[in-house]
């Protein structure tokens, strides 16, 4: 099926515009992945995209996974709830004093639990001490994402600087984790 996907691109330029959630979960703990691991990577991906539709790194090799996992500028930290894995966001330190959340968000079974605020706020903080010097802390969302994403994004002080639209060709359901487990939606 071909659809129009809206792609919002936002930005925090000043650590002062940085509106925190002060509410932390209980029994949730904050852990960098400080070992390149291409199955943890992986697994994370699919786990929060599967339902939405992210599908650029399905095809990524290990080697590729491995060779983008150990650059230094990347990090990937993942929340524990109750020591389950239940979100991760992947930081990419860039060229020009800028930090992109390039993956953010929960595992289904945390949606709705309170999480994505206190995570969001660990990753715009973890994005601003990241590299000396930060001077602008970017993410992206598309109408295919959680509809609680954008609100998220706005809700910690982000501000759309461009938007844009794409076709593309879908099938009728997400990927899901992995093939054969989409869940009902």
């Amino acid at each position: 099926m071909r659809t129009t996907v809206k792609v919002i691109h936002l930005e925090m330029r000043s650590p002062s515009d940085f509106r925190r959630s002060e509410r932390v979960p209980r029994d949730t703990v904050l852990v960098r992945a400080g070992v390149p691991s291409p199955e943890l990577g992986r697994f994370l991906y699919t786990a929060v995209g599967g339902d939405w539709f992210w599908r650029e790194r399905l095809t990524w090799s290990w080697q590729k996974w491995s060779s983008w996992l150990s650059r230094p500028e990347v990090e990937t930290w993942v929340a524990y709830h109750e020591g389950t894995p239940a979100g991760y966001f992947e930081l990419e330190a860039q060229p020009e004093a800028t930090t992109q959340i390039t993956y953010f968000g929960l595992l289904p079974s945390f949606i709705g639990k309170g999480l994505g605020g206190y995570l969001l706020t660990q990753a715009v903080d973890r994005a601003w001490q990241m590299t000396p010097g930060v001077k602008r802390v970017w993410v992206h969302t598309c109408t295919l994402d959680h509809p609680g994403a954008l609100p998220n994004y706005l809700g910690r002080g982000f501000r759309i600087f461009k938007e844009e639209e794409h076709q593309v060709l879908l099938t009728d359901q997400p990927p899901g984790p992995w093939p054969g487990a989409n869940r009902p939606r």
